[in-house]
């Protein structure tokens, strides 16, 4: 059985929150968190490096 991880730090929910409500990198529909921050790169949208790396540390929770 895999080891339980520690909740989430409730300022990353708080900058994940942000970034879900935040119209400015495109819709979030039916893609993925770490999808929808890809393709507002590839727009030339620059979104925030720090939600990126959040996603990739918690791959496991999209």
């Amino acid at each position: 059985r895999a080891p339980s991880q520690p909740p989430p730090d409730p300022a990353l929910l708080e900058m994940l929150r942000r970034f879900d409500l935040s119209w400015e990198y495109g819709p979030c529909t039916g893609i993925t968190r770490l999808q929808r921050w890809e393709r507002a790169q590839e727009l030339g949208l620059s979104p925030p490096g720090a939600i990126r790396d959040a996603l990739l540390e918690h791959r496991d929770n999209p």
